[in-house]
């Protein structure tokens, strides 16, 4: 006993698990409402944007792992929606983005069920289209569309769609900027009026 009458061991007992280790449990159990609570907590989006992107579990898989090995769409619409939140962090073991790890979840579930096929397709086009790169390999150099079961074909043509919009987008900017150039330089742009 210390002698101002408290007993630290207690006192950290009362205090808890910490706020990276709440946060990985509230990802695991889908637990939205303690997430939810843990990120009103912050008052500065940057500090949580940290905590966010820098909790890991022993393992080395981050929250985002642990929200997409069991599927929790909720937990994952949550976290996309924080300001400077991490699309593609990289676990440790297999190298595997977050998108890998969904891939693996949903390669554990039965192929014959419809609504576990829309579930995993709507989930895999949300991680999409809130940032994660379908096209980034894991240390075994598979992307997702590698590691997702040659029998689930629906999930394996989202993926491919998402790959090839990635590798063309450049493409599709560069059509955008010259059909822009050229409405600019167009008749009675500022270029042609200077001549006459």
């Amino acid at each position: 006993m210390v002698e101002d009458g408290s007993q630290p061991e207690r006192d950290q007992e009362q205090e808890g698990a910490s706020k990276g280790e709440q946060l990985i449990a509230a990802a695991r159990g889908n637990n939205t409402d303690l997430l939810k609570e843990i990120i009103a907590s912050f008052s500065d989006a940057q500090e949580l944007a940290d905590v966010l992107n820098n909790t890991k579990t022993p393992m080395g898989n981050y929250i985002y792992h642990e929200a997409a090995l069991n599927g929790n769409y909720e937990i994952i619409d949550t976290l996309l929606d924080q300001e400077g939140f991490e699309c593609d962090p990289i676990n440790r073991v297999e190298g595997d983005t977050p998108l890998h790890s969904a891939i693996r979840y949903f390669n554990s579930l039965p192929l014959d069920d419809p609504e576990i096929q829309t579930y995993a397709r709507d989930l895999i086009l949300m991680m999409i289209d809130c940032g994660s790169d379908p096209r980034i390999t894991n240390k075994a150099n598979l992307t997702p569309y590698h590691l997702t079961d040659p029998k689930n074909t629906a999930l394996r043509s989202v993926i491919q769609e998402a790959m090839d919009l990635e590798q063309n987008k450049g493409d599709y900017i560069l059509e955008e900027i010259n059909a822009d150039d050229a409405e600019q330089s167009g008749p009675g742009s500022a270029s042609e009026s200077d001549d006459n």
